[in-house]
């Protein structure tokens, strides 16, 4: 099961810390849809997973302008 949090609308570094507050209520392996507009969060989510431990899966577009999906698993940290 993948939990979906939308933070469309709201720039970095906010959809990153709602992330990782999603994150810490999931059990290691689970996944995480993260819906973003802002343009630097795939950078960020990139560069946030390296530091972590977390798993980018995948940056996926989504039906909206501007709007993509990131795909993320949960570290075991």
């Amino acid at each position: 099961m993948t939990t979906v949090l939308d933070a469309r609308g709201l720039r970095c570094p906010l959809p990153l810390l709602q992330a990782r507050k999603a994150l810490s209520t999931l059990s290691a392996g689970a996944r995480l849809t993260v819906m973003v507009s802002d343009p630097g969060a795939p950078a960020d989510f990139t560069a946030y997973c390296a530091q972590t431990g977390h798993r980018l899966i995948e940056i996926l577009p989504a039906d909206e302008p501007s709007v993509c999906h990131i795909v993320l698993e949960r570290g075991t940290r």
